[in-house]
């Protein structure tokens, strides 16, 4: 258990005593007396979108290695960025920060500082455009993730599911902001949700914050914040084509734009759309004998689940399809395929699962 420390009689200046003695060593936070790098800021910003914390250090560790400067980044084939990705999810983010290390090297003037030239950014959204000016340029924003929504929910008791109130928690929270350290708030309050101000166990008696409470003094830290009510979500069916050439298989690039955009992939159905098991057929990438695996695969999309049986063929055409290219077994783990269609090869054996 985290050790509190001595209160102050302002939540805000009480958050900075507490980040200052409880920060994570973060790959991507500067040191104290460090000078922040907004190339790191923004590569991590852009990976930790819908992603944890242990999922994107390894990931942005290899990044780094592999183009350690937003130049050796903008420069590099949007294959490659593509393939680096494989297996953090929401492709379009890596579409979008190949595009936007070149637009900052194109400006010759390196990232803006202020919030408003962030976002016009590709891939740069209100909430990622505060933090790195936040943090970046110590610039006095205000950045609402999912943690500083649960802090701020909680400490105000606030009866509302956050997102409806958007504007009342950036208020709150851009009261505990200090005037002289803008970049330190942002992160100490993140930082305050993600160690102490936990979903499910709070640590309420290690908390800066908590003698301010609302909620702790209601003894009703686990009702907030106030959930919305969720829909279920779609069901989707589909079909994955995997055909085989000897120790080839045959793969197609995904269109620019949509889900997978851009990206290797074996040819589907339109993943998008809930399809009729007896159209199948009609998308198949040629005629073969195709075989349905047993098992379908599952993968949970943002706004739907999708359940994909996947079919198997073996040819002996020198020639791909149009549009596709045969790719060799042996190097489908470095095609960058989507989890999906990882999950697809695996199911067929072409993959270890």
């Amino acid at each position: 258990m985290i050790k509190p420390r001595a209160r102050s009689t302002k939540p805000g200046a009480a958050l900075l005593v507490w980040y200052d003695v409880h920060r994570r060593d973060l790959p991507w936070r500067a040191r104290a007396g460090e000078a922040p790098d907004p190339y790191r800021i923004w590569l991590s910003e852009i990976m930790l979108q819908q992603t944890t914390v242990a999922t994107v250090k390894e990931r942005y560790a290899a990044f780094l290695t592999r183009w350690p400067a937003i130049d050796d980044l903008a420069r590099a084939p949007l294959d490659d960025v593509l393939a680096q990705w494989a297996g953090l999810g929401y492709y379009a983010r890596a579409r979008n920060l190949h595009a936007c290390a070149r637009a900052v090297v194109d400006s010759a003037r390196g990232f803006p500082r202020d919030e408003a030239a962030l976002r016009r950014l590709p891939g740069i959204g209100p909430y990622t455009a505060a933090a790195i000016a936040a943090i970046a340029f110590d610039q006095p924003c205000v950045a609402v993730d999912g943690n500083v929504e649960r802090v701020i929910a909680r400490l105000h008791a606030i009866e509302t599911p956050p997102r409806k109130v958007a504007s009342l928690v950036r208020e709150k929270a851009a009261a505990l902001m200090s005037p002289a350290r803008p970049g330190d708030s942002v992160q100490a309050l993140m930082e305050l949700g993600a160690l102490v101000c936990a979903p499910r166990t709070p640590d309420c008696p290690a908390c800066p914050l908590s003698s301010f409470c609302a909620a702790r003094r209601q003894g009703a830290q686990s009702d907030y914040p106030v959930r919305e009510v969720k829909r279920p979500k779609p069901r989707r069916r589909g079909a994955i084509f995997i055909l085989r050439r000897g120790d080839e298989a045959l793969l197609l690039r995904r269109p620019p734009r949509g889900l997978f955009g851009g990206m290797n992939a074996f040819p589907s159905t339109p993943l998008t759309q809930d399809i009729a098991a007896a159209e199948f057929s009609g998308f198949a990438p040629c005629a073969a004998r195709w075989r349905a695996l047993e098992e379908p695969v599952t993968h949970i999309f943002t706004h739907f689940a999708l359940e994909a049986t996947v079919f198997v063929a073996q040819t002996r055409a020198k020639a791909a399809p149009s549009d596709c290219r045969w790719a060799a077994r042996a190097n489908l783990g470095k095609e960058g395929l989507p989890t999906l269609m990882r999950k697809a090869a695996a199911h067929a054996g072409l993959l270890d699962a």
